[in-house]
């Protein structure tokens, strides 16, 4: 294994973290900035009430891109296992 390589495979790794993390992250936080404006017009400083929508948009989101995201880690892990012996020369 040269530098190169775990170089190439760790940014490889992380560009699918980031890719598979983005639907929840972007609703939760686009929910949260609506909560956070509607919080600000109406003085209402409740807790619950900016915790309670992110949770459910981010189940939301996992359930609608649960197949994608699968599709995106099974690719990559697959891919991962076929190289294995070019990995270990």
């Amino acid at each position: 294994m040269t530098p190169e390589f775990v170089v190439t495979f760790a940014q490889e790794a992380i560009k699918v973290t980031i890719l598979v993390s983005m639907p929840m992250l972007g609703l939760g936080l686009a929910i949260g900035l609506l909560v956070s404006i509607f919080q600000a017009v109406t003085q209402i400083q409740e807790m619950t009430l900016t915790f309670v929508p992110k949770i459910l948009i981010v189940l939301l989101a996992l359930l609608f891109f649960a197949g994608w995201m699968l599709d995106q880690l099974m690719s990559f892990t697959s891919n991962t296992i076929e190289q294995i012996p070019f990995y270990i020369r």
